[in-house]
This record gives structure tokens, sequence and C-alpha cells, in this order.
């Protein structure tokens, strides 16, 4: 399937180098593909430069955000909440409609120092934004719950967790679920509509704080019943 990774942070790469091993035609969208591959120094969070990566994955194309989606079956966003909405307006409406949206983005707001808070929440969420910012989509919130290791290897943990999925349109979330059982998740939980999104990203405040107290973000939820 030819899909648009847009975003080439750590969540990009995981997702983008994981497609490509499944057999994917990946793209990968940025705002400035020269300016991304000039990058020589590692980020605040030490990762590695794009260009360093890219050298380790040639089979992935780095390209414009519309350019991106433009050819895309299937389009993740990858980004940081904050910029999602606009990030998505850049890569067109036009290049959007009708497509499948894996939207893994979370509304957190940095403003006011760590731990961050959500920008948007309770009668709202970021997937819900997306959807009513590009209606033609078809928008499906998932793997926003855990790290970005573990959304494309679950079997990093001894026993299997929780992942889940919102959106309006059921087969849209039929094509995540395949994704999602091609990365290898086996406890997919169909939450409902976008507006469950509401759910899975207020988690985020208490995944912060789990990983604090755990020292470590290689856990997950698992919903046992």
């Amino acid at each position: 399937m030819k899909t648009a990774v847009l975003g080439t942070g750590i969540v990009g790469r995981t997702i983008a180098a994981r497609l490509a091993e499944l057999g994917h035609t990946v793209a990968v969208g940025t705002r400035n593909p020269d300016a991304t591959l000039a990058r020589t120094e590692a980020d605040a969070m030490g990762t590695e430069p794009f260009a360093t990566w890219a050298a380790a994955n040639p089979g992935i194309t780095l390209t414009t955000f519309a350019g991106a989606a433009a050819g895309a079956e299937l389009i993740v966003n990858a980004t940081n909440g904050n910029a999602s909405l606009e990030v998505l307006a850049q890569a067109g409406a036009e290049n959007l409609d009708g497509k499948v949206i894996v939207d893994i983005a979370n509304p957190l707001d940095f403003s006011h120092g760590m731990p961050p808070t959500l920008f948007v929440k309770d009668t709202d969420s970021l997937g819900e934004q997306i959807q009513r910012a590009f209606p033609a989509a078809r928008v499906v919130k998932s793997l926003n719950t855990m790290n970005a290791d573990l959304m494309v290897h679950p079997a990093a943990l001894p026993e299997a967790s929780s992942v889940f999925v919102s959106g309006n349109d059921a087969d849209a979330k039929y094509v995540v679920t395949g994704l999602l059982k091609d990365f290898g998740h086996q406890d997919i939980i169909d939450l409902g509509d976008i507006s469950t999104a509401r759910g899975t990203e207020m988690l985020l405040p208490v995944w912060l704080r789990l990983w604090v107290a755990l020292g470590t973000p290689a856990f997950n939820f698992k919903i046992v019943r």
C-alpha cells in the first residue's frame, strides 16, 4: 500500500521504517525537505539528524506534506499535536479526501512547562478537530497511548497489551485494524465513533506520570476482562 507518514520525528521515523519493512511504499512528509536533510545536529531529545536516518532507510522517500499525501492511499499523522491541523492543511484537503488518516498525535500543551497539559479535552478531541476540518477524510484515532517502539513492535512486552481505535467510518477502522494486526497487536478494542478519541487522548496525563514513576516508557495499558 502507498502510505504517507507526516512528521519526521522519532514517531514518524519508527512508523515509516516498520511500514517499509512490511512492504508498504512509504513517503515521509515534511515542510521543507531540503532544510530537513540539511540539519546536522541531534534534536533536543538526542534524536539523530534525519539525514542519518534516511541514509539507513534508502527505500523511504522524503517529500513535502502535499507530495506525500497526494500519492498515498493511507496517511499517518505523526506530527506534534499543536501542528497537526496546520500540517494537514499544508497537505491539502484535496489530497486527503476519501483517504484513511491514522491520527496518532496527542494534544499536548508544553507552554507551561512539564508535565504538559492538554489543549483540548472533555468535550472535544484532536481527532474530532481533524475530522471536522477535513470532513471528506476518514479519520481513525489509534496508537496514541504508547511509545513509538511499542506502536510497531508490541511483542517487545512480555504479554499482550491493548490498543484502541476510534472513528466514524467502519471501513476505515477495518483498514487500520488490519494494519495494527500487521504490527503485531492482538487486543484491538473498537471504542466507537471519533468522539471516543477524547478518552484515549485523556490517558496521556496518566501515561506521562507512569513514565516518571516507572523510569521507562516501555509499558502499555492492558484491559483485563
